[in-house]
């Protein structure tokens, strides 16, 4: 996928059309889309094309429990547009974005929700405006976030680490710690195949072989600032947990964190 390019000019006119548009109205969807299903999906898959020869994976799954919905909602009105055109005017002309959308795996109907790699406004805003909103979550101060990891790590090929050793970027956002495990049994429920008990430790290692990992904490309320709900991200992930207290610098920090690895590889 990601044959296709973006346009400033169609998605600002796109911006405009939603200033007074709700929620429900974007994001209409009552319930997961087949399409959007990861039950039996083998791969989503970020090729280079003529268009983008030098394809860039960027995987960004949201949190949409019912405290962080608001962010796919401002992604669909206004960040989607300010993320594409800050990773392209920062000297990455062909990123393709897959949007995930992360729940809870006890709890939740539908926890994990993926789009494709895509790099154009329409197919963007496709997916994601697909995503469902389900606003639920469960009641331990935990969320499924290492289900991103898993498909990640086993149901996606890139061409930029296939052809040229280039890792993609996994970034998950959200304001709850990680699930320690997710069991066999509903991860065969949301995934199929036989499932197995995996730590999201397990799971991070794995994803990290094809991404460069990171998570977007956003301190939105006093239990997100609290040290016992930050200090697991940060023994997890170190320098790649990232602390935000706005959820609008989301694009200027992705935007760095591609920049930031971009100019390792050319030291």
């Amino acid at each position: 996928m990601g044959y296709s390019n973006w346009s400033t000019d169609a998605f600002d006119h796109l911006r405009t059309e939603r200033k007074t548009k709700t929620r429900e109205q974007i994001f209409s969807s009552t319930s997961i889309k087949k399409d959007m299903n990861p039950k039996g999906v083998a791969f989503r898959e970020a090729r280079d094309s003529e268009a983008h020869p030098n394809s860039v994976p960027v995987f960004f799954a949201f949190d949409v429990t019912g405290s962080m919905d608001e962010i796919p909602v401002q992604f669909a009105k206004n960040l989607l547009g300010k993320l594409m055109d800050k990773i392209i005017q920062s000297g990455t002309p062909d990123p393709q974005i897959l949007f995930g959308a992360i729940g809870d795996h006890i709890s939740d109907q539908s926890p994990f929700q993926i789009g494709q790699f895509e790099s154009g406004h329409v197919e963007l805003d496709k997916w994601l405006t697909t995503i469902f909103l389900e606003k639920e979550g469960g009641p331990w101060g935990e969320e499924s976030y290492s289900l991103a990891w898993l498909f990640a790590a086993r149901h996606t090929k890139l061409d930029s680490f296939e052809k040229r050793g280039q890792k993609g970027y996994l970034i998950t956002a959200g304001d709850e710690r990680v699930h320690d495990t997710i069991d066999a049994a509903n991860m065969k429920r949301i995934f199929g195949g036989q499932g197995e008990d995996l730590t999201a430790k397990e799971l991070l290692v794995e994803a990290q072989k094809l991404y460069h990992v990171y998570h977007i904490h956003i301190e939105h309320s006093n239990g997100a600032r609290s040290e016992s709900v930050i200090r697991p991200w940060r023994e997890l992930l170190g320098q790649n947990l990232i602390v935000l207290d706005d959820y609008n610098k989301i694009a200027d920090t992705v935007t760095s964190i591609i920049k930031a690895n971009k100019n390792l590889l050319t030291q």
